[in-house]
């Protein structure tokens, strides 16, 4: 048998790799975010006030985003952290209670409920995705239950439906973290419009941007509109008519002038920038279409993700090795892929040593916690997720040569590691 010429072989065994080019950078930033924030420095200057926070800048990209949305309220805070954080908040809900939080998301998704001295509880997600499922929610809902929080990961949403059903039978809030889910859809409606709030995070490496940081809470309820002013800004009586003090315990968690000037040319962009992220998942999931092994997940029938990056499904009845062995080999393709995306919160050390205040073990010891403290929650559906699917980091720069490279590398590592 013939050895494979150099072009065939993977570039893991000593071939040549399918793209030697770095990925292409986004090049989020323009000449338009530039002149907003010189023109605020410029007026800084001409005036000699120093720009701040809450002030024209921060208004206008808050009714900016709002009518992005549809309607409803928003307010721009420092970061995704905060705005779920300031969410958590504004549901005002008791401590020692339980929050239902999904196995896949960021660390700052998840802090904010134990900081709250409540109990975060881990449920597991669909079968075939990252994402939570209305029966894995269901699982772990408790008469100590105070709050859902749902994550659209990858730009792909949740099934909302049925889990607002669950949730509004026991009258329990729902929060949207919509960080990754920048202008997708459900059924026609935007993510973030269908839970009773939602965080957004604005970093620069999301849809749109408000700088190096940044996050927003977005609501249609007025009554919570005004309780997460009030949790983002210590505790200062934003809708609270005749009020002389500060009405409740919070922390400084204000956006700035400067930042939401950055933001507001970004959301002018933000309609075009999924778009186009659409259109290259489109791409890639067409290029990749006579791969036997490999597929792209296009998110829930009647959706519209937002792709912060694409999902990729391996069959491991026709594939040998493991997810570690065949994204190695892709990366050495010259594609950058990550398997597994990320751990479960319930992995990570500071939940399995209650690291949250000093060494009590708070909330979880308090005696005023009815629940099991050490209860484990098995997360078989998030395992066998992790053993079959790696993800690609798309954006709306990603040309039809990166695409090409994206089917190319794919193709060449499947067929080295088809089963005979």
């Amino acid at each position: 048998m013939e050895d494979k010429t150099p072009i065939d072989r993977l570039a893991v065994d000593g071939g040549t790799p399918v793209r030697c080019t770095p990925w292409p950078p986004r090049h989020l930033f323009g000449e338009e975010e530039k002149a907003a924030a010189l023109a605020l420095f410029e007026e800084s200057l001409a005036t000699g006030e120093a720009f701040g926070y809450n002030g024209r800048e921060e208004d206008a990209y808050c009714q900016e985003f709002a009518d992005f949305m549809g309607g409803g309220y928003a307010d721009a805070v420092n970061s995704g952290t905060a705005a779920m954080y300031v969410a958590l908040r504004a549901l005002d809900l008791e401590p020692f209670t339980e929050v239902i939080i999904p196995p896949v998301t960021d660390n700052g998704g998840v802090m904010p409920v134990p900081l709250m001295n409540c109990i975060p509880i881990c449920a597991d997600s669909r079968p075939d995705s990252y994402n939570v499922g209305p029966e894995q929610i269901e699982a772990r809902i408790t008469d100590r239950t105070s709050a859902i929080v749902v994550a659209h990961i990858s730009g792909h949403v949740v099934d909302m439906d049925p889990i607002m059903e669950i949730a509004r039978a026991r009258n329990i809030p729902v929060l949207e973290d919509c960080a990754q889910a920048h202008g997708a859809t459900y059924k026609g409606r935007l993510a973030g419009t269908i839970g009773d709030i939602a965080a957004f995070s604005t970093m620069f490496g999301k849809h749109h941007a408000t700088g190096g940081q940044g996050g927003v809470v977005y609501t249609r309820r007025e009554d919570l509109y005004w309780r997460a002013r009030q949790a983002s800004d210590r505790g200062k009586p934003f809708g609270v008519p005749g009020a002389t003090s500060n009405v409740l315990c919070s922390l400084n968690l204000n956006l700035n002038d400067l930042s939401a000037a950055i933001g507001r040319p970004q959301l002018k962009k933000l309609p075009s920038i999924v778009e186009a992220c659409r259109r290259v998942a489109q791409d890639v999931n067409n290029a990749c279409a006579g791969l036997r092994a490999v597929r792209m997940d296009t998110g829930l029938p009647d959706s519209q993700g937002a792709y912060w990056f694409v999902v990729f499904a391996l069959d491991w009845n026709l594939l040998k090795g493991d997810v570690a062995l065949f994204t190695n080999a892709l990366q050495a393709e010259g594609i950058p892929c990550i398997a597994p995306y990320t751990r479960p919160f319930v992995q990570e050390d500071w939940y399995k040593n209650r690291a949250v205040f000093g060494r009590s073990g708070y909330p979880w010891t308090s005696p005023l916690y009815k629940g099991d403290a050490d209860a484990v929650y098995p997360l078989p559906n998030i395992e066998g997720v992790h053993n079959r699917q790696f993800m690609i980091k798309i954006h709306e720069k990603i040309s039809s040569q990166d695409i090409a490279d994206i089917a190319r590398a794919l193709a060449k590592v499947e067929s080295a590691f088809l089963r005979p």
